[in-house]
């Protein structure tokens, strides 16, 4: 089979459709694109102020952290297993966002819109491949758009960044696969091909991106009546599919090499909660612009929570549409069935990735599993209207063009509501202060070294260690003092992330020493300062009061560890505060700096805390 006969049913397709639009929809293909060209041009600005509305967010930190700790193109960086995601572009993009603009939004923000960008404009490029330009492409496309299906994942910079090329990959290289088969140029097979690696280089659920490439060929040959379809779709396209399975093949052994498999085995109880939680309460809902309404529990994302008449008012519209299409169009009982399929393949990653004891049906309920399955569904959704009428059954009358925008404006306010709510929900993100406050501090303290510590746990939790440490966190930024071992002057960031005094509270101490007016005498050779109490493994943080002879430098350790602190002293009466790991019962200090002399008094070792009454 060539491309000819195809061309032939796509003419025919476009002079049913042009008959359609002179008679009900009186707009030529310059002004179709136009109003899509609108649509979309709204809805960037829609979500660019829901992006310049929030800020970073969890694995977002985890970003930065990584992209100031390592270089950009290092395997160790790049093969990261990031929670079971591989993502090596992603962290590419993530390492050059911060070392252009180290913990500014601004960056993050735009890469979001110019993702968003370009999986709307790829999306609008798949509709009119399959629709033509006539005015019923622009309503899939406001599904897509205005949908807050994919609202989750694009607020979240970190969920963005694998989501929306994954969306990007499946429209674009659905429409080179359509265009390939049409026409049979290679170039068509080598942008698919490109993309779909790309695609897989941000996200590894990518991986269906071939798989609904070849679905949606097949399905549009299915419905255009072509003979044996699955076979036509093969045959067409094999010079785009033999290269899309060496791609899957190479990525599929770089996947299995980095990543360590995190698949559980849920229970069946555990299993149909979260796939009703995803769907009735989830996805179903955003069909008709919901879920309106959102709940949080800080630091978690916000999660739908949609009343019950909006659920109840969604599966109506899923089984009005479903009746329809079937009573009233041929051969789309199969787009039905890879709908489903696909959505059902989403959460059963969901299940089989994020189950366990503690976790919570809300999960479902964020959307951001599912946000892909918006391309899907508009695909699904032009597919549909492009199969022809089924002939001997009375045709409905054909909805007038207010009725058919008067629907499509409501979905969009329906929309823009939910939309509004989950911004609203989304700004509560102590995140933003913390940072912002953490980078006035620093900025304002460049000349005295802090003491490492961990961020907020309404920041990130101790579970991402050691990237949840201030020096990893703040360590990108220009404009900072050194994060060391040991520091002259104590202080800690506090919950707001300021600065603020802070002091060691005593979980053993050192002893007055036996040397009077000195207490422990170290000059060259170690010394001991016993403690009145053992200290296990842990991290501690020792006060030591001393008087030195000059300037120069000792070293500090515990007896039972082989860490070891250089930590500089000055000359006269001074603290000094030593971050140490390991355990013992004495601390080993010994002078590294010929000559040097200095006297050791009582002082406390233990954990940081802030000074009583300091702080926020």
């Amino acid at each position: 089979m060539g491309a000819v006969p195809q061309a032939g049913v796509d003419d025919a397709v476009e002079s049913r459709a042009s008959e359609s639009r002179n008679r009900w929809w009186p707009l030529s293909a310059r002004q179709v694109l136009l109003a899509a060209a609108a649509l979309i041009a709204v809805q960037l600005v829609v979500r660019g102020a829901v992006a310049f509305a929030g800020d970073f967010y969890w694995d977002d930190l985890i970003l930065i952290s990584r992209s100031g700790q390592s270089p950009a193109l290092s395997g160790g960086f790049l093969f990261y297993d990031h929670d079971g995601h591989f993502m090596p572009a992603a962290f590419l993009v993530a390492w050059i966002s911060t070392a252009v603009a180290p913990l500014n939004w601004t960056v993050p923000a735009l890469t979001l819109i110019a993702g968003q960008a370009l999986a709307s404009f790829a999306v609008l490029r798949v509709l009119r491949l399959l629709l033509g330009t006539r005015p019923v492409v622009l309503l899939p496309l406001v599904f897509y758009l205005f949908s807050p299906l994919t609202l989750p994942s694009f607020a979240w910079w970190a969920a963005g960044l694998n989501s929306l090329p994954m969306q990007i990959g499946l429209a674009w290289v659905a429409g080179d696969a359509i265009r390939l088969c049409r026409t049979g140029r290679t170039r068509f097979a080598v942008s698919g091909t490109i993309v779909t690696a790309l695609s897989l280089a941000f996200f590894e659920k990518s991986v269906l991106v071939p798989v609904v490439a070849f679905a949606v060929v097949a399905l549009m040959y299915r419905v255009d009546g072509i003979e044996r379809p699955i076979r036509a779709a093969l045959v067409r396209g094999r010079a785009l599919w033999i290269p899309l399975v060496a791609v899957g093949a190479v990525w599929a052994a770089a996947y299995l090499h980095f990543t360590h498999s995190r698949l559980v085995a849920p229970s069946a109880t555990q299993t149909a909660g979260l796939a009703h939680h995803g769907t009735s309460l989830g996805l179903v809902p955003t069909l008709l612009g919901g879920p309106w309404a959102w709940d949080r529990w800080p630091p978690s994302p916000p999660w739908a929570t949609p009343p019950m008449v909006l659920v109840v008012l969604g599966w109506l519209a899923v089984a009005a549409a479903l009746v329809w299409s079937l009573r009233y169009r041929q051969r789309t009982a199969g787009i039905w069935v890879s709908m489903v399929a696909y959505v059902a393949v989403s959460e059963a990653a969901m299940v089989l990735t994020r189950s366990g004891p503690d976790t919570a049906y809300e999960l479902a309920q964020t959307l951001r599993y599912v946000a892909d399955s918006a391309v899907v569904i508009a695909i699904g959704w032009a597919l549909i209207v492009r199969a022809p009428r089924r002939p001997g059954v009375r045709r409905l009358p054909s909805p007038r063009p207010p009725l058919v925008v008067g629907l499509a404006a409501l979905f969009v306010v329906s929309s823009l509501w939910s939309t509004a709510t989950f911004v609203a929900r989304w700004r509560d993100n102590p995140t933003v202060d913390y940072l912002a406050n953490g980078r006035v501090a620093l900025a304002a303290n460049r000349n005295t070294p802090l003491l490492d510590q961990p961020v907020s746990i309404y920041v990130l939790l101790p579970v991402a260690y050691p990237h949840n440490t201030t020096s990893h966190i703040f360590g990108p930024l220009r404009e900072r003092p050194e994060f060391a071992r040991s520091t002259n002057y104590l202080q800690l960031f506090d919950d707001s992330g300021k600065l603020v005094p802070a002091a060691v509270t005593p979980t053993r101490n050192i002893g007055q020493g036996p040397v009077p007016g000195c207490g422990y005498r170290v000059e060259g050779a170690p010394v001991e300062l016993p403690l009145d109490g053992p200290l296990i493994d842990w991290e501690w943080t020792a006060q030591l009061n001393y008087f030195a002879g000059a300037d120069g430098t000792i070293e500090v350790g515990l007896n039972r560890s082989d860490d070891t602190v250089t930590v500089p002293v000055e000359a006269g009466l001074n603290q000094a505060f030593v971050r140490l790991f390991g355990a013992g019962d004495a601390l080993r200090v010994r002078t590294a700096t010929p000559g040097l002399a200095l006297c050791v008094g009582a002082g406390p070792v233990g954990a940081v805390a802030p000074v009583q009454g300091a702080g926020s």
